[in-house]
């Protein structure tokens, strides 16, 4: 990672200040972070919405409920998330910066059907309750992220490679169904998405400075969306692992 305060000081004498450039970045940020804060609303919603329709009065799972999670159906709904993702990284050059805040949106929407059983599963006070816990670790760990003097960037190749494990190893014991390789599942996945929203937050961050002299708005605004698509998907894993050592069944 390229030193901050060179950076700046380079810039200094260029077309922006170092005033300029600390103002932006604020902008910059807060924007990533507005923009993942919807996303996660959405998927809140969503999520909400779905447990609900998928239960019917008596208990029993509805016609949607069947369909969701007792049928082949279950599998799209799986993982479609990952299938969105992949795509959406791949596709968002070709888009405005407009189609892709509307397209993430919309992969927070699918995120959220995606993770509309844990309703089913687990008490909602314990999913409020693990939330908030994630909300506070996420804060935590984004803020040193981008506060830290320590070049992080180094981690980004071994955190990935931890994270294309987790994926194996979950299909693999989706048919195993063994709880010891969940519980170290659900260990390594907390520690290598706390890594990935500190990392996450300095590549951010650095981003933008390294072309705070040549951005232009559109620029600006794709990468805003993208920072907040990694933070959001930081964010949702890191839950979803703790949601596994502190959720309560139903």
């Amino acid at each position: 990672m390229a030193d901050y305060n060179t950076i700046r000081a380079g810039q200094t004498a260029g077309v922006r200040t170092t005033a300029q450039i600390d103002e932006g970045l604020r902008a910059h940020m807060n924007k990533v972070y507005g923009t993942m804060s919807v996303g996660m609303v959405i998927t809140a919603l969503a999520a909400w919405a779905i447990s609900g329709l998928a239960v019917t009065p008596e208990g029993t799972l509805s016609g949607l409920g069947q369909a969701l999670y007792a049928s082949p159906l279950k599998w799209l709904v799986m993982f479609a998330p990952l299938i969105f993702v992949f795509g959406f990284s791949a596709g968002i050059n070709r888009m405005s910066a407009a189609t892709a805040q509307v397209v993430f949106y919309a992969f927070a929407a699918v995120m959220g059907i995606s993770l509309s059983s844990i309703f089913l599963v687990f008490t909602g006070i314990s999913i409020v309750q693990t939330f908030l816990i994630t909300a506070i670790a996420f804060a935590g760990l984004s803020l040193w992220g981008y506060t830290t003097k320590k070049d992080i960037s180094g981690w980004g190749s071994f955190l990935i490679m931890g994270v294309i494990g987790l994926i194996v190893a979950s299909i693999v014991n989706i048919f195993l169904a063994s709880p010891a390789i969940m519980f170290a599942i659900s260990s390594l996945g907390v520690l290598i998405f706390a890594g990935l929203t500190a990392y996450d937050t300095q590549r951010i961050k650095t981003d933008y400075i390294q072309h705070a002299q040549a951005m232009d708005s559109e620029w600006l605004g794709k990468s805003a969306i993208m920072g907040a698509l990694n933070l959001y998907l930081d964010f949702i894993n890191l839950f979803m692992f703790l949601l596994q050592f502190l959720g309560n069944r139903e």
